[in-house]
């Protein structure tokens, strides 16, 4: 799963009437910073797991892995999701600047999610500070690791043991979690955990795309279904 980092970029400036000719303003300058890091374009970054997941998907495909990104729309209502785990995201969430109509503050403020592949937390940083220039300040408001372990083992045979009796003839690929788990904490320790959630779900239901909305959902015959496979995982492993 990717790493987590949320920063805030500040810009300062100097407060005055809103009616004056003002160069020297935080709104602006944190307005141009947000803008241009969210349209950023950021290039695509294999990992062994995603490049197995291209494998996976140019194989039932039958299209070419050397485009991921076309790739990657190929499995539908999960195509976004996917897409967002070729590479790094930024993606703006919050704004506070101001108190008053007529005030041009001196401190503006924006709230970025950053998600980052495994290993490049640093670097990613570094790009993001050139990005929006020397004028803004970075800060780090949270951060948390990113993980990738090898799709290979016992725990790992025995799930998709689970999957092919469950639903014979099933392919399973491996993916890079674009979000987080308690997996996380649990690799400080030691850990090497697995996202294992077995769903059959309706090919034209975006489920991904419903992750904390307002109408987020799961259909129940396929919660019954993941029931069965963890069930029997857990009986038999």
């Amino acid at each position: 799963e990717k790493a987590l980092l949320w920063i805030k970029l500040v810009a300062r400036g100097r407060a005055g009437h809103g009616s004056a000719l003002h160069p020297d303003n935080a709104v602006t300058a944190v307005a141009e910073a947000v803008a241009a890091l969210g349209r950023t374009h950021w290039p695509v970054r294999l990992t062994d797991t995603t490049t197995q997941l291209l494998a996976g998907l140019a194989e039932l495909t039958g299209d070419d892995a050397g485009d991921p990104d076309r790739l990657a729309q190929r499995a539908g209502a999960a195509s976004g999701f996917l897409r967002s785990t070729l590479r790094t995201t930024t993606n703006p969430t919050g704004l506070t600047a101001g108190y008053k109509h007529n005030v041009i503050p001196d401190r503006a403020e924006a709230l970025i999610d950053v998600r980052v592949l495994p290993g490049t937390e640093e670097a990613a940083l570094a790009d993001i500070r050139r990005i929006v220039g020397p004028g803004i300040e970075v800060e780090i408001v949270h951060q948390d690791i990113g993980l990738e372990v090898p799709f290979a083992g016992d725990l790992v045979d025995a799930m998709v043991g689970q999957l092919s009796r469950h639903d014979p003839g099933v392919p399973v690929i491996p993916y890079l979690m674009g979000g987080g788990t308690d997996n996380k904490a649990l690799a400080s320790l030691g850990i090497s955990g697995y996202g294992f959630a077995p769903l059959r779900l309706p090919s034209d239901l975006d489920f991904t795309g419903m992750f904390h909305g307002v109408d987020e959902r799961v259909p129940v015959d396929a919660l019954e279904f993941g029931r069965r496979v963890l069930a029997d995982l857990l009986r038999t492993y």
